[in-house]
């Protein structure tokens, strides 16, 4: 999101923030140091303080963890000043708005869309996917056929806003050149004329989500519209199975946000959950996850941002990035707004 809030993550132990501007809570230690209260809740970024209260509202009441995270992803879905998540967000670079989402449940079944447009909730598509398809994934348009017969409205999704930025970005840019790997241009966020660089920090990202019943089951969800002026075509992480999400009713679950590609060529978040299988907490899982990916890019590690974030079946809960700046919200019976800074290995002075 282009004018989202960065919080820059400490060396040491981090300190909880709460939403809307209220002060830290002295009282509450790292997220990643204690188990929390079932049910809970956690996801991705500012925006998700808002997404995990939806899903709360179904956690509380003593509903399914997938119900939860179905709920919660479709706040920022349908967030009109959200540019990075559903109905508003950027358009490629050809103008149109392609989504895509993933739902994973307790019991291994997953659901997913790719580059589907014209469709505002990508992530109760996906979730028809998994409950009433033999499929996987669906793609394109595959996919909006699929959403329209069970029932889901057809509509424009580049909104004013949204056009306005992409004909700002075709004026400033030098034209459509599918140059690879141009999604990683720079990480300052802006090119010399202003407008939003992909995989700058606010060019990316997505919304994942996990959540933990009140009867110990996981559940996962994850929704992007991907990164702004994207090649046509282009997919990240997000829809991916393994990638962007990954959950182990036995063992726990994890969710990505940042450059999906470094994510895709890792299958970070099921590497995340198996090295919890291994052992390691969320927060070591996190960070393992991370250095794969940069003994591979370490030349190029001030380019781009990737974090994960997990979560234990005890219910703890760890993140890790590249750079610093990544936040995640946490939700559970004793505080429905705490916002976490994620350690990173900038933040940690070891790139």
């Amino acid at each position: 999101m282009v004018t989202r809030r960065f919080i820059l993550g400490a060396v040491g132990l981090t300190t909880p923030l709460l939403a809307a501007g209220k002060s830290a809570d002295s009282n509450r230690t790292d997220a990643s140091k204690k188990a929390q209260t079932l049910p809970l809740v956690v996801s991705t970024w500012d925006f998700g303080v808002a997404a995990n209260k939806a899903a709360w509202a179904v956690l509380s009441a003593g509903g399914r963890s997938v119900d939860a995270v179905e709920a919660g992803a479709r706040i920022p879905e349908a967030d009109l000043q959200n540019h990075t998540v559903g109905r508003a967000g950027y358009p490629d670079r050809d103008g149109h708005v392609t989504l895509d989402a993933s739902i994973m449940d307790e019991f291994g079944n997953c659901g997913a869309v790719a580059a589907m447009e014209f469709i505002a909730h990508p992530i109760s598509v996906a979730r028809r996917v998994m409950d009433e398809t033999p499929h996987v994934l669906l793609v394109g348009e595959g996919a909006t056929q699929f959403a329209v017969e069970q029932g889901f409205v057809r509509e424009q999704l580049l909104t004013p806003e949204s056009r306005r930025a992409w004909e700002k970005w075709l004026k400033s840019s030098s034209g459509y050149h599918p140059v690879p790997n141009r999604e990683n241009a720079s990480f300052s966020g802006k090119s010399p004329q202003g407008t939003p660089v992909p995989g700058g920090p606010g060019n990316h990202d997505t919304i994942g989500m996990l959540a933990i019943d009140a009867h110990g089951n996981l559940a996962g969800a994850c929704t992007t519209s991907g990164m702004a002026w994207k090649m046509r075509g282009r997919v990240g992480d997000s829809p991916i199975i393994g990638a962007g999400l990954y959950v182990d009713n036995d063992v726990g679950g994890a969710t990505s946000t940042g450059v999906g590609e470094e994510v895709i060529r890792n299958a970070g978040s099921f590497l995340v959950v198996e090295l919890m299988r291994q052992g390691r907490s969320p927060e070591e899982a996190c960070r393992e996850a991370v250095n794969r990916i940069l003994k591979r890019k370490k030349e190029r590690a001030s380019d781009f941002q990737v974090g994960f974030l997990a979560v234990n079946k005890a219910g703890h809960i760890g993140a890790w990035a590249v750079q610093k700046g990544f936040t995640y919200a946490v939700c559970d019976a004793s505080n429905q707004s705490a916002l976490y800074d994620s350690r990173s290995f900038t933040a940690a002075g070891t790139l």
